[in-house]
């Protein structure tokens, strides 16, 4: 009778332990709350969010693809890789402008009106001294008849403001989208839905559900989403240089096995800047500049189309089926600019600008509120957290191995005959006096409507200070792909 209960008992222990997934290095069953409801989310692959395209990673060279005319020795070419990722497949145009500039004036216009003054582009950028440009400047960003041409106007510090907002407006859709809050369009000041802040357990909102069921050790039932259950996506950014030139070739459609059949000079291939099929002969392949007065050709024969920027669905998509990555607008990119950036980056996920940051804690070392805006407060990492470190040794490597004090011959330079002391100046790039590079010039790449031919090519490079715009700059987001790079169906 004994043997007959212990193995009826052995039976329904492996039967009860069939209907969880157990974990294959201790053996333990996810998913279930008699051991601690430690849980494997169901995941497939990550989504793709609005208006983004995945860009497979591959190697490619980076560079210079033409003669150097301007004389700058500062774009060698160079063999990289590039890790797949998301890219916009087009540039942010002014009806997207206006509707973060909508939804900042509403959220913070009554506490924080600063808050959508900085936001506003600067539409006084189209002003020229010898020219009547005073349309643009009162109607560009307005008008219904140029809501979908790239907004302009906006500074390096904006584009990254927009796709931090743009993280945060996305996710909180996914998050009504699975149930998990009711829209609420009556937030204002800090009480806005913040990605970092709700996963930092800052945000309360207006739940439609607790949570996640969850019957964890001293637990209500239910918990906040986390970034393991793969329902929240990874922040909007800018691209950096390296994954904005290599997706600007779109050289998953010019090559054969492991072999580029062809190598391009611009996003298409051949040498000319009109289209020699038969169908669309003589049509122009990109928005630009031909020569001089020439801005868009002759009455009743236009070669582009366009004066000034076209819309940004105008010409044909690259074959990543990406849009005016030449011409239309420049594109601000997330690098510092540096002359010798082609000697010194990694030959992997190339990029200069890492300033490495912590979450804010107080003197008890608790995370610190968030902020009157709803965002979370971060911080520079301290000698303290690098201290056993061997990758990195402080938060600022933006001038690393190229302008910082380590490759000066001593902790001081001088200035003007009198000593400077260090961290007052910007290493050997002197502004002003040597140079017109600092630690806040940023790049920008893909030629504009102004520009000659030259600059069209996805190689060329240019930098602006980070708090200035112009009326050809603009930009487009980026997002990393974490997982398998070819997406779904991959092995």
């Amino acid at each position: 009778m004994k043997k007959t209960i212990l193995a009826l008992a052995a039976v329904s222990m492996v039967v009860s332990s069939c209907n969880y997934e157990q974990s294959s290095i201790t053996g333990w069953d996810y998913d279930n709350k008699d051991n601690g409801d430690f849980q494997k989310a169901p995941f497939v692959e990550q989504e793709t969010g609005p208006n983004l395209v995945l860009v497979e990673g591959g190697t490619f060279t980076m560079g210079r693809v033409t003669d150097d005319v301007m004389n700058n020795w500062e774009n060698t070419p160079r063999r990289v890789s590039v890790s797949s990722f998301y890219i916009d497949e087009t540039e942010v145009t002014n009806f997207n402008w206006l509707e973060y500039l909508y939804w900042v004036k509403r959220i913070y216009a009554d506490d924080y009106p600063e808050v959508y003054k900085n936001a506003l582009p600067d539409t006084l950028v189209w002003r020229d001294k010898l020219a009547y440009n005073e349309p643009y400047v009162d109607y560009y960003l307005r008008h219904p008849s140029t809501r979908d041409y790239p907004v302009v106007g906006v500074s390096w510090k904006q584009a990254v403001d927009f796709c931090a907002w743009r993280t945060d407006r996305v996710n909180e859709q996914i998050m009504i989208r699975e149930g998990f809050y009711n829209h609420n369009p009556n937030q204002v000041s800090d009480d806005n839905f913040n990605t970092d802040a709700y996963l930092y357990g800052q945000y309360e909102g207006d739940r439609n559900t607790d949570g996640v069921d969850w019957e964890g050790p001293n637990s209500p039932g239910y918990r906040n989403v986390k970034m393991e259950d793969g329902i929240l996506l990874p922040k909007y950014r800018l691209p950096t240089e390296a994954e904005w030139e290599y997706a600007a070739y779109g050289l998953i459609g010019n090559s054969y096995g492991e072999n580029v059949l062809e190598r391009r000079q611009w996003p298409w291939n051949g040498h000319a800047m009109r289209n020699p099929e038969e169908a669309y002969m003589g049509a122009m392949l990109a928005n630009y500049k031909r020569g001089r007065g020439d801005n868009m050709g002759l009455a009743g024969a236009l070669n582009d189309n366009a004066d000034i920027t076209a819309p940004v669905y105008q010409y044909w998509p690259n074959d990543y089926g990406l849009y005016n990555m030449a011409g239309n607008v420049n594109e601000w990119v997330m690098d510092v600019y540096r002359a010798n950036t082609a000697e010194d980056e990694t030959d992997f996920r190339s990029f200069r600008g890492n300033n490495y940051q912590k979450i804010a804690r107080d003197e008890d070392g608790y995370i610190a509120e968030k902020d009157s805006l709803g965002r979370m407060i971060y911080q520079d990492i301290e000698a303290e957290d690098a201290k056993d470190r061997r990758n990195y040794r402080r938060a600022d490597n933006i001038n690393y191995l190229d302008g910082d004090f380590e490759t000066q011959l001593s902790d001081q330079i001088w200035k003007g005959g009198e000593e400077t002391e260090k961290g007052e100046s910007n290493g050997m790039y002197e502004y002003g006096v040597t140079s017109l590079i600092t630690d806040h010039s940023r790049v920008y790449k893909g030629g504009s409507w102004k520009d000659r031919a030259y600059w069209l090519h996805p190689g060329s490079r240019r930098f602006l200070d980070e708090n200035r715009s112009t009326d050809h700059i603009g930009f487009r987001c980026a997002m990393d792909r974490m997982g398998s790079p070819t997406g779904l169906g991959s092995r």
